[in-house]
């Protein structure tokens, strides 16, 4: 975000106000404002993200690599996994990755899909995807250290069990939360060099795959006698190409984020898609193995059978990197949300507060770890389920915020605009909604339970905050009027 305070913006240039005071555009108001939007309280002297650092650290809050791929093979066969990475991105990540260019240049701004269901629908609704959004990304994180400790114990079988694998994964946590709060530009870099040592190994063994592929085997539909498992298709495509909003929440630390959002978000969409895809094209073509031998983590064994032992211990070290940039991007995602509410008094003005040294959300940072830490020792199969259950519920309201922000404004200055009408708009929504509703219908009772518990939580903590506010319990402050929201 630039630094000048002009007056006047140039042609094509977005006006900006002064770093103390931000300008928003008010829920109740009829008409488009002059200014864009932005809520944000980043120091002017903070370095701010760039592109390449942008590009990775969204490839990390949906991707990370092939890893996980695998058992859309086992659920289907060869040829469904293969058209299903192909024709997936279209119907599911290519809209996600439009609405968020859309929405994050018009509103650049902490807080990401906090402010769009809020400027669409109203504090209720923001307050509730926040709620939504940030439970069922900070549950995630407590994947994370415990994913990238089960791979290391296969070169290091200590970590398998009991105190040293807690200990392990304590320390995973809070030395790399420690990065997390040395600054966003750091962490940024820090994800461009994990993404090139976790994807080389991949493209080194298709390379090598070459010669002993046999295309037959791509038009494969599954062995005889392996029923297919479709919930475990869908959900291993829609995790594996998912959380592309997640980024929309560090608008605010972006260097001139109306022309870096856009670009970072094409190019990870590509990169994204062809670190599935080629090494999936290449290992079903070269590899013959039982189906049921496609779990996560065959990416590793395949490797073995084409090269050798030196280039699966490559991709067991790089899984590991992969869980450290994962762990790093949805940290920052959710820290900053944090953030941008309490820029938007739907949290105490507190978790607003920065470092001092590196001007990182240190409250957000500290309570997404502690929570992460406690989750992390849970048998937390259907709490992950249900936090998926919750992104889903969140996910529908960020496609009606859109659609209905299109509406609302439609002559509201957009620096990036899906170049559809709003009819068009609504078919490119209703495709990702029905497979949303899809995923929530074949969820457990289970996972109903502890939704809706957590949902219900989501809305009484909207009128505890409504009751703090009348009773001045604690300081809230919306940053866009600089006046006290009481």
């Amino acid at each position: 975000m630039s630094n000048n305070q002009s007056t006047k913006p140039l042609p094509g240039e977005i006006q900006q106000p002064p770093p103390t005071t931000t300008t928003t555009m008010s829920a109740d108001t009829p008409s488009p404002p002059l200014l864009l939007p932005i809520t944000t309280t980043a120091a002017t002297k903070t370095k701010k993200l760039t592109l390449i650092p942008l590009i990775f650290l969204i490839y990390f809050e949906v991707a990370g690599g092939p890893y996980g791929e695998e058992p859309a093979v086992q659920a289907a066969g060869p040829l469904l996994a293969i058209l299903g990475f192909l024709i997936f991105p279209f119907i599911w990540s290519i809209p996600e990755a439009l609405i968020t260019a859309e929405l994050s240049t018009a509103f650049p701004g902490n807080g990401g899909f906090v402010i769009w269901a809020d400027k669409a629908f109203g504090p209720f609704f923001g307050s509730l995807m926040g709620t939504l959004k940030f439970l069922s990304g900070v549950i995630n994180i407590a994947a994370f250290p415990a994913l990238c400790i089960d791979y290391l114990k296969r070169i290091f079988p200590i970590f398998a069990s009991g105190l040293p694998r807690n200990l392990a994964i304590i320390t995973f946590t809070l030395v790399f939360s420690f990065l997390n709060y040395t600054g966003l530009a750091i962490v940024g870099y820090f994800a461009v060099g994990l993404g090139v040592v976790s994807l080389a190994p991949f493209l080194i063994m298709s390379a090598i795959a070459i010669p002993q592929i046999h295309p037959r085997r791509w038009i494969s539909l599954g062995q005889k006698g392996v029923k297919k498992d479709w919930t475990l298709f869908f959900n291993t495509l829609f995790w594996n190409l998912n959380f592309w909003d997640n980024v929309s929440t560090m608008a605010g630390e972006v260097d001139k984020p109306h022309k870096t959002f856009p670009l970072a978000l094409l190019c990870a969409v590509i990169l994204t898609c062809l670190g599935y895809i080629i090494p999936l094209v290449a290992v079903t073509g070269a590899v013959l193995v039982d189906q049921n031998d496609w779990e996560t983590g065959f990416m590793a064994d395949a490797a073995k059978m084409i090269s050798g032992s030196w280039l699966k211990f490559w991709i067991e070290i790089g899984a590991v990197l992969s869980a450290i940039g994962l762990f790093e991007a949805q940290l920052s995602s959710s820290a900053y949300q944090l953030l941008g509410m309490a820029d938007l008094a739907f949290l105490p003005r507190f978790f607003a507060l920065r470092s001092k040294w590196f001007n990182t959300p240190w409250v957000g940072i500290v309570l997404s770890t502690a929570i992460a830490l406690g989750v992390s020792y849970m048998s937390y199969t259907d709490i992950v389920a249900s936090a998926n259950f919750l992104y889903s519920l969140g996910m529908l309201l960020e496609f009606a915020s859109f659609l209905w922000l299109r509406r609302k404004f439609p002559a509201m200055k957009r620096p990036y605009k899906v170049p559809l009408g709003l009819p068009a708009l609504v078919v490119m929504c209703l495709v990702p909604a029905v497979f949303l509703v899809v995923i929530m219908a074949i969820a457990t009772k289970t996972v109903y339970l502890v939704s809706g518990l957590m949902t219900a939580a989501g809305i009484g903590w909207y009128f505890f905050i409504k009751l703090c506010k009348s009773r001045g319990w604690f300081t809230f402050k919306r940053v866009d009027d600089d006046e006290e929201d009481l």
